[in-house]
């Protein structure tokens, strides 16, 4: 039997959590709800999922800082879904770690696309994860990335493990080598009108894997444009 995928709903709102929960388990996900960070983050301390899914606006802390902390487990993906729909949140919120971001009020057929997206995106779901099942990686110059893990290895012992949002914009390159690929295609749904955030996510990857980030060879800048990953790339399982 297939095992279903774990979505946590971190919410004080029970309204929310109902429409959003029943919406879900509807397309058959396994949802657990939690009103406060604490609670949520008692419960990933036993328990990892497949996505969590996080209002700004919990009692108890901001939510900004849980999805910091967040940014540290690279397989698990955040669904930011909040009231605070302002340019500047929704910045702040990708650049510390969310993979998407959704305002409220929200319509639930919305929320059930960006989680399926997600989680086909970021290769969350349990048939991504068969045990058995080859890993691919990726080399390229000199390095050795694992997707699963956003693990990123230097033949000279040099080791990386990238955020989430650094790892869907390496994964993104990867798939597109010496393809030019502009600011909007690399954000794809995250995508804000005047939004430069990937930008400082570039500057982020390049100071892992460039020799000298101030001219790069592998993520070169092609002005007007966008960015290209100018090296070639092969698949390994």
């Amino acid at each position: 039997m297939h095992k279903k995928d774990l979505i946590y709903i971190i919410d004080d709102d029970r309204d929310i959590c109902d429409l959003a929960c029943s919406e879900l388990e509807y397309y058959g996900y396994d949802i657990r709800v939690f009103n406060t960070g604490t609670l949520a983050l008692q419960a990933l301390r036993g328990m990892t999922p497949a996505l969590c899914i996080i209002d700004l606006g919990l009692p108890d802390m901001d939510g900004m800082a849980l999805v910091k902390a967040l940014s540290d487990k690279p397989d698990v993906g955040v669904l930011i879904l909040s009231g605070r729909g302002s340019l500047p949140d929704r910045v702040l919120g990708l650049e510390l770690g969310g993979d998407d971001y959704i305002t409220k009020p929200f319509e639930p057929r919305d929320l059930v696309a960006r989680v399926h997206s997600l989680m086909r995106r970021l290769g969350l779901s349990q048939e991504n994860r068969t045990p058995g099942r080859g890993v691919r990686k990726a080399q390229f110059a000199q390095w050795l990335y694992i997707p699963t893990t956003l693990t990123l290895s230097h033949s000279s012992g040099k080791n990386y493990t990238l955020s989430t949002a650094e790892g869907d914009l390496l994964n993104t390159l990867l798939g597109s080598n010496k393809q030019i690929l502009s600011r909007d295609r690399l954000l794809g749904e995250q995508a804000i009108p005047y939004d430069r955030s990937i930008d400082s996510r570039m500057s982020r990857l390049r100071k892992k894997i460039e020799d000298n980030p101030k001219e790069p060879q592998i993520i070169k800048t092609v002005y007007g444009a966008g960015y290209i990953f100018a090296v070639d790339v092969s698949w390994i399982e």
